[in-house]
């Protein structure tokens, strides 16, 4: 596997990872049928996120076989989203694209859903853990909790 920084050709790929995540991961938590498989679109995706200069250049993507398995995106210290293809998970992919975070990019902090106990079970065993900040998920009534790494 290898982890390189995101081209404008990595999109699609980047953006159907984030959707299928988000439907099965995310959805049993909101219940927004609406949002989950009206708004949450690949093409829509790319043109009013992933696709903005400054976004694609905080975009990573793990690679293997010529298959984008996952994704980071890094701003300064945080990681903002580390996502894997459903198919993939428990492969590797998270743990590699987790290192490279720690080891290359020195990210020390993150925010995750409370209820995503599997993303927050990932990210204890890469030693980030809660710090008490909680604050709600925009337009939500579910929190997020920081979590950061000691060096």
């Amino acid at each position: 596997m290898i982890i390189r920084k995101a081209e404008k050709r990595d999109l699609s790929r980047i953006a159907e990872i984030f959707v299928f995540n988000n439907r099965i991961n995310y959805f049993p938590i909101f219940k927004q049928e609406a949002f989950s498989f009206g708004e949450l679109q690949v093409v829509s995706l790319i043109d009013g996120y992933f696709g903005k200069e400054e976004i694609l250049n905080s975009l990573f993507v793990a690679e293997e076989n010529k298959i984008i398995k996952g994704f980071l995106e890094i701003r300064g210290t945080e990681i903002v989203k580390l996502y894997v293809e459903p198919c993939f998970q428990s492969g590797g992919i998270g743990h590699g694209l987790m290192e490279y975070a720690i080891q290359t990019l020195h990210t020390d902090f993150l925010w995750a859903l409370e209820k995503n106990t599997r993303a927050r079970t990932f990210y204890h065993r890469h030693g980030f853990l809660e710090n008490g900040e909680r604050e709600l998920e925009e337009d939500t009534p579910e929190y997020l909790v920081k979590l950061i790494r000691k060096s």
